[in-house]
């Protein structure tokens, strides 16, 4: 009994600061909007932003592509020609394997 009462006289002394220590362990730790909830979706918008990067050299490197396609004839035939195998009908074409793997 004496330490249920030692124990109220505690918490009726320091009743704010057990308040406020609750009130940050859930800020902290257990809400939804949580420090480390928050440091979880910083890291998920950094990687983010990196994809978007990405993208965004993979498209203007396209774009650059196509360009070059529209403004060169032959340039449609160097890729006809290295990646699709293509051939002119009095030619023979000759494959690697070197350049297979590649």
């Amino acid at each position: 009994m004496t330490q249920l009462v030692t124990l109220w006289s505690f918490v009726r002394r320091h009743k704010y600061l057990i308040t406020l220590l609750v009130f940050a362990v859930i800020i902290l730790f257990v809400d939804e909007n949580s420090i480390l909830h928050r440091m979880e979706y910083a890291r998920e918008i950094q990687r983010l932003k990196g994809e978007i990067e990405e993208y965004r050299a993979e498209y203007e490197e396209a774009t650059r592509r196509l360009k070059e396609l529209d403004a060169d004839s032959s340039s449609i035939e160097h890729i006809a020609r290295e990646r699709y195998l293509m051939k002119k009908p009095n030619e023979d074409v000759f494959i690697f394997e070197e350049d297979l793997k590649e």
